[in-house]
């Protein structure tokens, strides 16, 4: 092909030297765009009626080969292909095209490789089995090997050198690569698996207790990875931490679309009490709440008249309380709040009373992940939570403070006075002696 690209330009009257250079650039050019062409054609021709079918199919497990992009990686073998039949138009280098050309296949069998036990991995994760008996970390093991060992084959064929001679050469240099590349062969394996497992990214905010790290991730380099602190600081940290220690990313938060709010509310246990008649007439003017009460007393109502319970008596049978009431209102509230997320979980609890009174928590998650519009929100929850629980005729527990004891004090104070004057002017009533005494 060359010599006839050579011909026509020598034809056309160029020197024989550069009519041959041209015809070698001409043929280059022509083999790079009929690569890429071929490349582009197997996609539309091939691929693309393929993930049509798969997607159409009922069956399932064929999905993860679109999914992965297996048939795509499989794709990137054509250029190569066609490169190799152009080699021998350049009969000066066609060894090293084809050496190049078949370190090129090496690497991406080992990416077609990869991507099928991901397909194979995802297959296996479906499966009900694979809650007991996890692959994933040996299925890593395997990538690594298939990459270790495409990496030795494309050294052997780049440099003619047996696969065996560079696997004696490797064996005895590992000691002394270890000692010297300690850190880097290590920040290069935590690199591969950090960007592989999407564990983080650069602008995620993640803490690390180990190493008082928490802010957003500013620069992910081979060895170190850079974490601007809410303080500004800056802390860094070895790439191989994020791998070998404990860490929290709050990437999940922000994709949820939500952030969560879990705060409770002590209220002392002993203004909780059943609900009577003037306490269910007042809070029935709560519109959010008017139709809890309304559906919960027909439900106890029937309930009691059932089982022939006497209610005179307010233990026996069913009865609203205040505080249960209240929960009942706070649900609907942050139901109809216009801040918090209705697609996550949203409830009001009781946990364990304690010594410091019952625990009422809100657990609910607002739309908006901004911190500061978070602390907003979560603040005007419980503003409103503080201001509406003496309406349900119940209080906040708190440990006295200094005024508090102060006051007790001095009311202790007033009433042993008065005590005092009290026992004195009844001692000169008794007395006309001491009360004339008294008088004068």
């Amino acid at each position: 092909m060359v010599n006839i690209f050579a011909g026509w330009f020598s034809a056309l009257g160029l020197s024989e030297t550069f009519d041959l250079v041209l015809a070698n650039i001409v043929v280059g050019i022509i083999m790079i765009v009929v690569a890429f062409l071929s490349k582009y054609i197997f996609e539309k021709a091939l691929i693309k009626p393929i993930e049509l079918i798969v997607r159409k199919s009922a069956f399932k497990w064929d999905d993860l080969l679109v999914k992965h992009k297996l048939l795509n990686k499989i794709a990137l073998m054509i250029p190569a292909i066609v490169i190799a039949l152009f080699a021998p138009a350049f009969p000066a280098i066609s060894d090293v095209i084809y050496r190049l050309v078949a370190t090129y296949l090496i690497f991406i069998a080992a990416v077609v490789i990869d991507a099928f036990l991901d397909v194979f991995t995802s297959a296996y994760q479906s499966l009900e089995t694979s809650k007991d008996k996890p692959i994933k970390s040996y299925m890593t093991v395997v990538k690594l090997m298939v990459y270790i060992i495409a990496g030795v084959i494309a050294v052997s064929v780049l440099t003619g050198i047996s696969t065996w001679g560079i696997l004696s050469g490797i064996g005895a240099m590992t000691a002394v690569l270890l000692v010297i590349f300690r850190d880097s062969l290590l920040g290069l394996v935590a690199s591969i698996q950090i960007s592989k497992n999407n564990l983080v990214s650069i602008g995620d905010w993640i803490e690390v207790p180990r190493y008082q790290a928490d802010g957003d991730v500013i620069d992910i380099t081979l060895t170190t990875i850079r974490i601007q602190n809410w303080d500004k600081t800056i802390t860094t940290i070895p790439s191989y931490a994020i791998i070998s220690e404990s860490f929290k990313n709050w990437k999940g938060m922000f994709q949820a679309g939500g952030r969560r709010i879990k705060r409770s509310v002590y209220i002392d246990t002993s203004s909780v009490r059943f609900l009577d008649d003037d306490l269910y007439d007042r809070l029935h003017k709560i519109q959010i709440l008017r139709p809890y009460l309304e559906s919960r007393k027909k439900e106890i109502e029937e309930f009691n008249r059932m089982n022939e319970v006497d209610v005179t008596e307010p233990v026996n049978g069913r009865r609203m309380t205040n505080i249960g009431t209240f929960r009942a209102y706070l649900t609907a509230y942050l139901r109809n709040h216009p801040g918090t997320n209705k697609d996550l979980i949203m409830m009001v609890r009781q946990l364990q009373p304690t010594d410091t009174g019952l625990p009422l928590e809100i657990y609910a998650f607002s739309k908006d992940t901004s911190w500061v519009n978070y602390e907003s929100l979560q603040s005007d929850i419980f503003d409103h939570i503080f201001a509406t629980l003496p309406h349900f005729d119940l209080r906040v527990f708190q440990n006295p403070s200094g005024n508090d004891l102060r006051a007790m004090g001095d009311l202790l104070v007033g009433k042993r006075q008065g005590h005092e004057q009290d026992n004195s002017e009844e001692l000169f009533t008794e007395s006309p002696k001491l009360h004339a005494e008294k008088d004068t």
